[in-house]
């Protein structure tokens, strides 16, 4: 949704004089953009909704005029995933209309990149002259430093990914605005990492920092080709490494697959692929990555066959999915599903 937002018209979130009704304060109190956080009309009355959304969105990102949708009912969910300089946001709302104006964005001191990232529903944005309009799977980045309005007429979910310009070394974003970028582009790619970032940290996750640098990396990427000019060599370097896990991850059940595979189905060489995975190469990161799924499938299907758990995540035999899985983990898969509560096989 990439925005905050004010009683329609330019001025202080508090304009609405409904809010004085509700304790504003401890909406803006609840939001750390340095953690996480989750918010919901749910918290006051129907009446109340739409103003309480307009501080909901208010604290969590930058400054935005918002309408809703005449004459329909209004609600609108907000949970807040930061990690390090990345700010990720899943917003689940009614339609609604929203614009950032030059008065809003004399007000704020930081400046943005915002990628808005179509989960359901539909959205358009419009900035610099353009307009792009958003169905699930597609994404736009939009600049805080410039007016852009956006609308959604129906219900919708986006993931707004929000990161400060100075993070992205971008120098000129007037080409990028505004663009869809699905199908066929790195947007696909960009998409699919961070809902699965925002997924993994919402759930407890602490390796996100880590991956930040990568996260950046993907971000300048797909900016470099919504503004149709050549990537740098980390924003590269970012989607050569993000569609080497992608195909691993969708083909961790073959147990055929090797460097040369992975080299050719992502069109990089040896050198490349040895350089993204790490110097243990393409077999360890394999290996690590079939035994993180089996711990998964272990736990979430009690019921399956350990000889089915080591199929499904590309183990010739059973024998060799034991010896596999106690040399990382240092049990058994049956010991590590009974030592969870559930029933070995």
């Amino acid at each position: 949704m990439s925005g905050s937002g004010h009683g329609g018209r330019d001025g202080d979130c508090l304009l609405d004089r409904r809010l004085r009704r509700i304790d504003t304060r401890s909406v803006r109190a609840t939001v750390d953009r340095h953690t996480y956080a989750q918010l919901s009309t749910a918290e006051v009355a129907e009446p109340d909704a739409f103003a309480y959304w307009r501080e909901m969105i208010c604290a969590t990102f930058v400054r935005l005029t918002a309408d809703p949708i005449d004459g329909r009912p209004f609600s609108g969910l907000i949970e807040h995933v930061p990690v390090g300089e990345i700010e990720m946001s899943t917003v689940v709302a009614a339609g609604q209309h929203v614009r950032r104006t030059r008065t809003l964005i004399a007000d704020d001191t930081e400046e943005f990149l915002l990628a808005s990232i179509q989960i359901g529903g539909r959205g358009r944005g419009e900035q610099d002259g353009r307009a792009a309009a958003l169905s699930a799977g597609e994404m736009a980045y939009y600049d805080s430093t410039r007016p852009y309005a956006l609308h959604f007429d129906d219900p919708f979910q986006q993931l707004v990914v929000q990161v400060p310009k100075r993070a992205l070394m971008l120098q000129n974003t007037r080409k990028l605005t505004a663009r869809s970028l699905g199908a066929g582009t790195p947007g696909t790619a960009v998409s699919a990492f961070f809902r699965s970032l925002a997924q993994s940290t919402r759930a407890g996750g602490t390796g996100g920092a880590i991956l930040v640098p990568h996260a950046l990396g993907l971000l300048s990427a797909a900016a470099s080709y919504a503004g149709q000019r050549a990537p740098a060599a980390p924003a590269i370097e970012a989607m050569a490494r993000q569609r080497v896990f992608d195909f691993l991850h969708r083909n961790l059940a073959d147990p055929t697959l090797n460097a040369d595979t992975v080299a050719r189905a992502c069109h990089v060489s040896r050198r490349t692929l040895y350089r993204i995975v790490g110097e243990a190469g393409v077999a360890a990161q394999l290996r690590r990555m079939r035994i993180e799924r089996a711990r998964a499938l272990l736990l979430s299907a009690p019921e399956r066959p350990v000889n089915a758990v080591a199929a499904a995540c590309g183990f010739n035999s059973e024998s060799g999915f034991f010896r596999a899985f106690r040399a990382e983990t240092g049990q058994t898969p049956v010991a590590y599903r009974r030592g969870y509560g559930t029933v070995g096989q």
